[in-house]
């Protein structure tokens, strides 16, 4: 078994192998160029950066435990890690031995509080999945249980024996492998390392508690209720505990088998989009994402056929034990920053960039403002699939300039952020699996569209609102005044001049024009923004919009001395 032998000694050579690696890339990336033989340090370094690589992959799947899902957690990561470690990481799979079923039942049993042979009509001792955490197994609920569920096929997923203890460990390997790189100036001011091992540790933790992952399964099948694109396997409470899910089997087509796919009719492409829309939503719509969409977590779930006769299907997610949220203001910013991407505007960009969190408060963004300026002007005017057809040399000069400019710059890691990476790394891994030509930014510039139309859509409402209150406030405006006269007379203050009547009469005469003036303002804004979407109700709009404006500038001719008085 790849946890047998003691927990000392599985955190000592977890901090042997952390320690060896760190003083080498010390010594060749540090110590070497600053006494000028840089030259040595960098004449094999991707050699080295791949041994490196290979070793730690094969320290995981000796070990287990969460050193794997380091590997998986830091592979979405080019600006943790080199591409020449990513590329070894990316992949890392699982790949430690199942646990003997007589381990699994006692454990499932205990959990359960009774034999399987009751709970279950039957099960495979064969797991579907055997994983680092925990493994599933194929089940037939009983009759009874069955009858109220309404289904009987399920999957138990049960933890591997002892994890508790091996999660322990390796996070208290990490944390002090974590103390030790925040020491390094050169990392402590990119990455806030500490941080960055407490979120995946409370990441951890929260994958092994299954009541927690069925809860996340849940929520995310009630931010989809309704949807047709998306479905969730339903949880069987009355089996299940903080060791054992139990949930509906809904095995279909894995979402990268290509020839499975075209079988049934569909489209691959057709797949790319979709799951590419169905995550954007999950970021920027409900702000609570699957963090692990991987091949092995989506399936494609052929549903009848549609009026056309063509096949319908759904996307159906698994395994939520790895979730990531939102936070308002991040969300905020990275619309905002897709926005800016689809307007072109370098200026919005960055600023979107630290509102999302990353650039330090501190940082001088003027290079940055510049850069992106000139990235929109050499490439702003072409659509995301055209820039596929550009010379790759001229990418390379801009990215190295680019680089520059951004390695000069302070950033750090949001809450969270590093699961929203890791999650677009992987939704951009499957859809080119899918289609070899898939461009994400192809999705992504459609969406970003729609993003500004809400945008449009939420300023005439914001404005409406704002028009309003203008308008109650000068609508009431003459009633004031009447009243504050009427009050002075009650309290024995009496005003009586021609002069205050032609002030009053002046002021409710003004309140009507600003009256006018914000009623043309607001319909005739409301009325640009909205022919996007419907140009005949826009085109009313804005035509109405004259009849105040009439009223304001005619009304200003009458206040003119010498014009008719009323």
């Amino acid at each position: 078994m790849p946890y047998a032998g003691d927990s000392r000694a599985r955190y000592r050579r977890i901090l042997r192998f952390a320690a060896r690696h760190l003083v080498q890339t010390w010594w060749f990336e540090l110590f070497l160029p600053r006494i000028g033989l840089g030259r040595i340090g960098a004449r094999n370094r991707e050699v080295r950066l791949q041994r490196t690589a290979r070793r730690f992959h094969a320290l995981a799947v000796e070990l287990g435990g969460l050193m794997i899902k380091v590997g998986q957690f830091m592979s979405s990561r080019l600006d943790v890690l080199p591409p020449a470690i990513t590329r070894e990481l990316e992949g890392l799979q699982d790949e430690v031995p199942a646990v003997p079923f007589a381990e699994i039942r006692a454990l499932a049993e205990a959990e359960l509080g009774a034999p399987l042979d009751r709970v279950f009509a039957e099960i495979d001792p064969v797991p579907v999945a055997a994983a680092s955490l925990g493994q599933a197994h194929r089940a037939r609920l009983a009759p009874p249980a069955a009858d109220d569920i309404g289904f009987d096929a399920v999957v138990m997923k049960v933890q591997r024996p002892g994890i508790d203890e091996i999660v322990d460990v390796d996070l208290a390997a990490l944390r002090k492998v974590g103390g030790w790189l925040s020491r390094v100036r050169l990392i402590s001011d990119r990455v806030d390392m500490p941080q960055l091992v407490e979120e995946f540790a409370l990441t951890s933790l929260e994958e092994i508690d299954y009541l927690h992952e069925a809860a996340n399964a849940e929520r995310f099948a009630a931010n989809f209720a309704g949807d047709a694109r998306v479905s969730t396997p339903e949880i069987v409470w009355e089996r299940t505990s903080r060791r054992v899910l139990t949930l509906a089997d809904v095995t279909a087509i894995k979402i990268t088998d290509v020839d499975a796919l075209r079988g049934a009719g569909i489209e691959p492409h057709d797949v790319a989009t979709r799951f590419a829309a169905v995550m954007f939503d999950q970021l920027f719509a409900h702000g609570y994402f699957h963090a692990d969409p991987h091949p092995g977590n989506i399936f494609v779930t052929p549903v009848g056929t549609d009026a056309d006769g063509a096949t319908d299907w759904r996307l159906t997610f698994i395994d939520f034990g790895m979730m990531g949220e939102v936070s308002s203001s991040i969300r905020t910013g990275l619309r905002q920053a897709l926005i800016a991407v689809a307007a072109r505007d370098g200026k919005r960009l960055v600023e979107a960039i630290q509102e999302v969190g990353v650039l330090l408060p501190s940082a001088d963004t003027a290079e940055l403002e510049r850069a992106m300026t000139q990235l929109f002007a050499r490439f702003g005017g072409m659509g995301f699939a055209e820039l596929r057809d550009v010379d790759p040399r001229e990418f390379r000069d801009f990215a190295v300039e680019f680089g520059d400019v951004v390695r000069s710059l302070p950033f750090q890691l949001p809450e969270n952020f590093l699961l929203i990476v890791r999650a677009m790394s992987l939704v951009s891994g499957v859809c080119s699996s899918l289609e070899p030509s898939f461009n994400l930014w192809d999705s992504v510039e459609p969406y970003a569209g729609q993003l500004v139309r809400d945008e449009g859509r939420h300023l005439v409402r914001g404005f409406a609102q704002e028009a309003v209150a203008v308008v109650g406030t000068a609508w009431r405006l003459p009633q004031r005044i009447d009243g504050f006269l009427t009050r002075a007379e009650v309290g024995g203050v009496k005003i009586d001049t021609p002069r205050l009547d032609r002030r009053v009469a002046s002021l409710e005469r003004l309140a009507r024009r600003i009256l006018s003036a914000v009623l043309f303002a607001g319909l005739l804004i409301a009325g640009a923004l909205l022919r996007v979407e419907d140009a005949v109700f826009g085109t009313v709009l804005m035509s109405v919009s004259a009849l105040p404006l009439l009223h304001a500038l005619f009304s200003g001719l009458l206040d003119r001395p010498g014009s008719p008085r009323r």
